[in-house]
């Protein structure tokens, strides 16, 4: 095949604009390179006798969102995996933690979503994982993917792979109602909100679960029908605006929480029973120090966005921290180094060890049901505390106008040295200055730079640290998103 330039390889998967840099042809130039190299790995491993690789399936699974241009995607990724001999199995609509499961339970080479979560409707993109839902990331055999789906050097093949569809849940769901124990749950009644996103089919069956288990959970659906066209506008509650449905349906029928999720569910939004949205970091807190009281002495693993809630409760619970730079391939390889039985991200993203160390939407708030059942304290006692303790901003996010990102950085590293606050690039760049901190880093997904401010105990100072980082920011060509 002729050589073409691939721009939507990013970070830690592969994001782009339709018919601009993702497009048919370019989806199943990766899902033939993804193919060919995992294959070669698994021959490989046979010829050698290497029991763990050699064991697997000779496999790829694949699911894709509810977008319109999913289904089209997913199915030349799927013409790619068979043309270099390889067997796929179609998940057909899914969320992203069911590919991740999938790869695991089939005991398959690899996995493949077709999604583009919360980004604009003209987007989509592929997230891939290798065997045992390990992530594949820039460092870790993505940009060899990019490198051949570019180059169209693929070898040649004399068989073509089959494909099977495996579209029962019921394993994958399972697997997630082992995380809480029924018994235990009391009457509540939870707001779901999905978006019009993927989420829909997978609250259907936790639903009929629960009942099942004469769980007395009542769950008020909202968007719940999956509809690719999002008639109720991208499912991404980070934006205010989107939030505003979930907090009203909480109000109107006195629930006790809100969920809400991004369109591949694989990020879970809370809301307590006053509809006031709980910021991601404090959601961390709180599974963490549940973890914790059940496993003392284990790791967690939490990013650098956010971390004074996070570092004194895994401190006050004789746990062990550990920072990771943040995004999925990173956090999953962390936990894995340091055995972490939990990982968080302020940004919504839960990371459990007895999910193959990936992330999932689902867990947190069935979770945090039971949470609320054997504490006998509401979602809003929980975190108010901790919220009151480490006050912290939620993540601004600002369009660079005049300036890159890389340039903003250096300049705000600039105009704090006289300072001399602890400084720490591990992402972005983050300045402690005792009493206060933030970090600001460029979006691995948007061209955008995030913003997170938190203090400790002091409201008054988060909010001059906000308008004063604002006005600066301002100042040098950053706009807010």
């Amino acid at each position: 095949m002729n050589h073409i330039d691939i721009t939507s390889f990013k970070a830690y998967d592969i994001r782009g604009e339709l018919g601009v840099s993702l497009d048919e042809d370019i989806s199943y130039r990766i899902g033939r390179a993804f193919a060919q190299i995992l294959f070669q790995r698994y021959q490989q491993a046979a010829a050698t006798q290497d029991s763990e690789l050699a064991m697997l399936q000779p496999a790829i699974v694949i699911g894709s969102d509810i977008r319109h241009s999913s289904e089209k995607l997913k199915q030349a990724a799927i013409k790619g995996i068979v043309d270099a001999g390889v067997d796929v199995i179609d998940l057909g609509m899914t969320g992203t933690e069911e590919v991740y499961f999938a790869t695991s339970h089939y005991a398959a080479l690899g996995g493949i979503e077709v999604t583009a979560s919360h980004n604009p409707i003209n987007y989509n993109g592929l997230k891939l994982v290798r065997e045992g839902s390990r992530p594949i990331s820039a460092d870790s055999g993505l940009a060899d993917i990019q490198k051949l789906a570019e180059n169209g050097n693929f070898a040649e093949q004399t068989i073509i792979g089959q494909v099977a569809q495996k579209l029962d849940k019921t394993a994958y769901v399972d697997h997630l109602m082992r995380f809480i124990d029924t018994d235990k749950l009391v009457p509540l009644k939870v707001v779901i909100n999905s978006g019009n996103g993927s989420a829909g089919p997978t609250i259907d069956l936790l639903e009929q679960r629960l009942k099942q288990k004469n769980a007395p959970i009542e769950i008020i659906k909202l968007n719940h029908t999956p509809d690719g066209s999002f008639p109720n506008g991208i499912p991404n509650p980070m934006i205010l605006a989107n939030r505003e449905s979930t907090k009203q349906a909480v109000i109107e029928h006195q629930a006790d929480m809100g969920i809400a999720f991004d369109g591949d569910f694989d990020r879970c939004f809370l809301f307590d029973a006053r509809g006031e949205f709980v910021e991601g970091s404090y959601i961390v807190g709180m599974l963490a120090q549940a973890f914790l009281q059940k496993n003392t002495g284990t790791s967690i693993v939490y990013d650098p966005r956010v971390i004074y809630n996070t570092e004194a409760i895994v401190a006050e619970s004789g746990g062990n921290a550990v920072i990771s730079k943040s995004g999925h391939s990173f956090i999953k390889q962390v936990m894995r180094e340091s055995g972490a039985i939990y990982g968080g991200e302020m940004s919504a993203h839960h990371y459990f060890r007895d999910f193959f160390y990936c992330d999932s939407g689902m867990i947190p708030w069935l979770l945090t049901i039971e949470l609320l059942s054997t504490t006998g304290k509401s979602l809003g006692q929980l975190v108010d505390e901790r919220i009151s303790a480490y006050p912290s901003s939620g993540e601004i996010n600002f369009k660079l106008t005049t300036v890159g990102s890389d340039e903003i950085l250096n300049a705000i590293d600039t105009h704090y040295q006289s300072q001399n606050p602890e400084k720490n690039t591990l992402d972005g760049l983050s300045l402690d200055f005792g009493d206060w901190r933030f970090n600001i880093r460029a979006s691995n997904t948007e061209p955008l730079i995030r913003l997170n401010i938190e203090t400790k105990g002091d409201q008054a100072l988060l909010e001059d640290k906000v308008s004063e980082i604002k006005a600066w920011l301002n100042d040098q060509g950053a706009v807010l998103a």
